[in-house]
């Protein structure tokens, strides 16, 4: 049985006039109609002739593409009535939307509430002050923590969004985001490493030379002790890195920044190369010739690394050593075991 299925009803940039110096959704606004009743309903419906009833564990309808919140509260009433009425049915199970930390109050929570919205993700970005004004955020990092604490108090589940690489990122800086994340205790959170688009104010700051992005290594590194943190501390990482439906789908609209379509996947392979490096140094391998790794089918292709690195590091580094690799479904995600023989 699949676990979990999303239907995307796509809102972009509605309830957000501010102007983050990474977004380019005004631009997209400009090619893409936001969802109305009609077409709200037809994407369900053509969502659920797919998914075979009982076949699915959660079916979800969730809000992408704007700060949800920030729209007229007619206009969030309009599709949260439609949501509702698909849950009220029993063909959906879970609502969930996303919005800024400095449109949530206590009106809006309770309008929320009584339409049966489950999830509310918060576009946290940093909890770094200065990363926060020069990337023209509009709020402050206390505005999080506040907005947090009121969602989980009403019952939502609480995610948060993390963007690093931004003006003013630094290392320390998104470390220390993650550790302030932890400290709100929310149910998942996503990381997307800043990707600088086309015609937006971040691309001006990069070409005048006022913004200069993570290099591959550094966002790699830095996004995998992000992740590290947070799994460390039970909180689920559910996106790490953005899809290719999160850009304009046209040539050049990145100029700077490391996107990738397999971000996550290298992310975890690192981790893996990380946790199997720190085990070989600790082992005693005098006398080992072959070293044999049990991971689960969903972190099988993770310990071999995006196409094939770690299997190729380490055969390099230990060229005595034949390496195998094996699938063990008992063995829990982000985790391994080896047999030296």
């Amino acid at each position: 049985m699949k676990e979990h299925a999303i239907i995307p009803i796509f809102l972009p940039h509605r309830g957000c006039p501010n102007d983050c110096v990474f977004c380019n959704q005004k631009e997209i606004t400009a090619k893409m109609e936001p969802a109305l009743k009609e077409e709200m309903i037809e994407t369900i419906e053509k969502y659920m002739s797919t998914l075979s009833r009982g076949k699915v564990k959660v079916i979800e309808i969730a809000f992408f593409g704007g700060s949800f919140t920030g729209m007229p509260m007619e206009e969030q009433n309009l599709y949260l009535k439609i949501a509702k009425e698909y849950k009220d049915r029993g063909m959906i199970h879970e609502i969930r939307l996303s919005t800024r930390p400095d449109y949530i109050g206590k009106e809006i929570l309770e309008n929320l509430k009584r339409y049966g919205v489950d999830t509310i993700e918060l576009g946290a970005q940093s909890f770094h002050d200065e990363v926060l004004s020069l990337s023209n955020r509009g709020h402050i990092s206390q505005d999080i923590r506040d907005s947090a604490a009121m969602i989980k108090d009403y019952g939502f589940k609480l995610g948060i969004q993390l963007m690093i690489g931004l003006p003013g990122d630094t290392y320390e800086r998104a470390i220390e985001s993650a550790e302030e994340t932890i400290k709100l205790k929310p149910d998942m959170t996503r990381i997307y490493p800043t990707i600088t688009l086309r015609n937006t104010a971040l691309a001006q700051m990069y070409f005048s030379g006022e913004y200069k992005p993570f290099s591959r290594e550094e966002i790699l590194k830095t996004t995998k002790d992000v992740y590290k943190l947070l799994v460390n501390k039970d909180i689920k990482v559910i996106r790490v890195g953005l899809k290719s439906s999160d850009l304009i789908n046209e040539e050049n609209a990145i100029v700077a920044g490391d996107y990738h379509p397999a971000f996550r996947q290298m992310v975890e392979a690192e981790l893996f190369k990380e946790k199997i490096e720190e085990y070989l140094e600790g082992s005693d391998l005098t006398h080992c010739k072959k070293i044999i790794f049990y991971t689960n089918e969903k972190n099988s292709s993770n310990i071999i690394g995006h196409r094939k690195s770690n299997k190729q590091y380490f055969e390099a580094k230990y060229k005595e050593i034949q390496f195998e690799y094996k699938v063990d479904p008992s063995i829990k995600d982000n985790h391994f075991e080896a047999l030296l023989l």
